[in-house]
């Protein structure tokens, strides 16, 4: 409101001119002019203005109420879906950050895997999704237009950059901007039964798996295996084969986003050969980590968490993680290549409380805050989620399990071939992953892995043109 002129030398009383004197006829003769009697009541000018006034509180409060009272105060009432993680593990982080933020509250919601996807679709969709949720690190396409862009003032590009390692930056980048925090890491890494290996060095290269595989594999007089080398060739009972091709091509040189030519071929073929030539693996035998578990296979891929579910199976089996194979280098600087499967926590876009909830974020993804959730998993299963942060991987190096898996993570890559994300039939890695599976099948059937690459290639680009995508 701007401020009022006075002039000091404008006495007081000429500040507002009296009105001139009205000139009133007299009444007739006979007649007394009396007054109108005062009307009684509340005058219309304070009247209108009470309603004003209440009017103005009430719109204050519904925005309050509904749009969470953030703003600069830090206020609101924030729902996390979770996915692995059991209330414990993180109930102690949300209780020292609503400690320090008491306008804040933070409900965790552990969600069932099943149907995970479709119904975090369901609720965003409907305008009743969470504020905060975990997703797989490939299902960036399909979220995308539900996905909050984190804001600079949370986390930089640059800063984000440095944080974790690039395969986040690469699979998290949407438009202009990212869109996830990862809250952990995981990959593939090559699981070896230390009591079957009696001392054998870990193979390096594909060529030593197959060798090692070979040497390892026991079959009775029947030819049934008794005990594999490794369990790979085959899509109906090995685990993650998805991630394990994909790897293989990936490090070949393979174009996924169209599979074909020469070195996809090479690729399909080497994966089907320890089934269809070798003999180490076949369609007999249980599911891959159940088999590894009973200590009747000497390697086995799978990310850390399947540990878990060895332990579980049997206490006493003896067994340890390495890097997975590579191909022979030219170059011994070149890079080893792994492959990450991990999941992100992410902002809805239309949520009402994004400001808080990426300030919560950022608090989760401190290394103090990692390093507690980490201790707290610990004391109810083997390990917690290994770090995201490549500033916190010395912390998990000489893990047993682990430690292979973080020496990988900053030159893993990913692709939208990827198991046990629970992506429903829709999802873009079961679409993609049916194509495949349609061409492994194909080729140990003896079909010609050309032909077989030729209808994934059609499928590929079918599925990953509906989000827009041409490469990655």
């Amino acid at each position: 409101m701007a401020d009022i002129n006075i002039n000091p030398n404008i006495p007081p009383a000429t500040l507002y001119p009296q009105p001139p004197e009205l000139n009133v006829p007299t009444p007739p003769p006979g007649m007394v002019a009396t007054p109108p009697p005062p009307k009684r009541g509340i005058p219309k000018l304070i009247l209108l203005f009470g309603v004003g006034v209440l009017v103005i509180l009430l719109v204050a409060f519904l925005i309050n109420k509904f749009a969470g009272g953030l703003g600069k105060g830090g206020s609101g009432n924030i729902v996390w879906w979770g996915l692995w993680e059991d209330e414990s593990v993180v109930a102690p982080l949300i209780a020292e950050y609503q400690q320090q933020n008491p306008k804040v509250k933070i409900q965790y919601i552990k969600q069932s895997q099943q149907d995970y996807r479709e119904r975090l679709t369901n609720a965003l969709a409907k305008g009743t999704g969470p504020d905060i949720f975990r997703f797989h690190n490939t299902w960036v396409p399909m979220l995308a237009r539900e996905l909050d862009f984190v804001p600079a003032s949370v986390m930089s590009a640059s800063e984000f950059a440095q944080t974790f390692y690039p395969v986040a930056s690469s699979d998290l980048a949407s438009g202009t901007g990212l869109v996830g925090i990862p809250l952990e890491y995981d990959g593939l890494a090559l699981f070896i039964n230390e009591d079957i290996f009696a001392g054998r060095t870990p193979p390096i290269t594909w060529d030593d798996l197959r060798q090692t595989a070979i040497a390892l594999t026991i079959k009775d007089e029947q030819g049934t295996i008794t005990q594999s080398g490794v369990a790979l060739g085959r899509s109906e009972n090995v685990d993650h084969w998805q991630e394990i091709l994909a790897l293989m091509m990936l490090q070949n040189g393979v174009d996924l986003t169209n599979p074909t030519g020469q070195l996809a071929e090479d690729a399909l073929r080497f994966f089907s050969i320890f089934s269809t030539v070798d003999g180490v693996w076949d369609a007999s035998l249980p599911a891959s980590t159940l088999a590894f578990a009973a200590g009747k296979v000497a390697m086995y891929f799978g990310p850390s968490w399947r540990a878990f579910e060895i332990r579980q199976q049997n206490p006493n089996l003896k067994f340890r993680t390495v890097p997975v194979p590579q191909l022979p280098k030219t170059n011994p600087k070149e890079p080893d290549m792994g492959y990450a499967t991990y999941w992100v926590e992410g902002v809805w876009a239309r949520s009402k409380n994004k400001t808080e909830a990426w300030k919560f974020l950022k608090f989760l993804s401190s290394k103090e805050s990692l390093e507690k959730m980490y201790q707290n998993a610990a004391k109810i299963r083997l390990f917690g989620e290994p770090y995201s942060r490549t500033d916190m991987a010395q912390l998990l190096s000489d893990d047993p399990i682990v430690g292979s898996i973080i020496a990988q993570a900053p030159d893993a890559q990913s692709w939208f071939l990827a198991s046990r994300t629970f992506d429903g039939a829709t999802g873009i890695n079961s679409q993609i992953g049916k194509y495949f599976e349609d061409a492994v099948n194909s080729v140990n059937a003896g079909s010609p892995a050309a032909k077989a690459l030729e209808t994934v290639a059609a499928g590929v680009g079918q599925v990953i043109s509906q989000y827009g995508l041409t490469g990655k």
